[in-house]
């Protein structure tokens, strides 16, 4: 069965005071995900929120997941998430801001460094890094502003008319990754934009 399962994590903080931030646009695409196969996300035992799915038929069964914890400590909820649904750490998407990436601009890799995210610091602590990462470009603060403080706002206004796009951008790389692995959606959401 597990082979079976891939289980899709988005980040963020809880609580509808974070619900626009920045950091929170993981969530967001996992809520888009659940949209698309019409799943409702249910409590879990796993402290998070959870629906499941197919995003394609034939194609594996899919686990969309919200942690109920904080950003910083996201690794014990994916930990409990992966070991409730037998999920190896290769079979696990998580779908994450990323201000090292221009805004608008959705990037896949499997393992590598946290890049200063601490969510995904704490979640490859708690499993290892060798899971795969949607990374959502929310680009870097303007200035001199603490990069702290600029994932927990709100997007602009000229971003939040761009924001629908981008994350049907990132629910697409999810379903791609699905469907075709991923490699064959790295070669996708890669390639330059013509």
């Amino acid at each position: 069965m597990a082979n079976d399962l891939m289980l899709v994590v988005g980040l963020g903080n809880p609580g509808p005071g974070y619900a626009g931030n920045r950091h929170n646009v993981g969530q967001m695409v996992v809520d888009e995900l659940a949209r698309r196969i019409g799943a409702t996300f249910k409590s879990s035992r796993t402290n998070a929120r959870v629906a499941e799915g197919r995003i394609s038929v034939p194609g594996p069964r899919v686990v969309l997941a919200k942690p109920n914890s904080f950003m910083n400590v996201s690794g014990g909820p994916v930990s409990a998430l992966a070991k409730y649904y037998s999920v190896e750490p290769a079979r696990l998407v998580v779908v994450h801001d990323e201000l090292d990436i221009p805004f608008d601009t959705v990037r896949l890799k499997l393992g590598g460094g946290p890049g200063g995210h601490n969510g995904v610091k704490d979640i490859a602590k708690a499993l290892g890094p060798d899971f795969i990462r949607v990374r959502v470009g929310i680009g870097r603060p303007p200035g001199r502003m603490d990069p702290a403080d600029f994932v927990l706002r709100d997007f602009s206004g000229p971003e939040r008319d761009a924001l629908p796009s981008l994350i049907v951008e990132a629910a697409d790389a999810v379903e791609l990754i699905v469907r075709d692995g991923l490699t064959a959606a790295q070669q996708s959401v890669h390639a330059p934009k013509g």
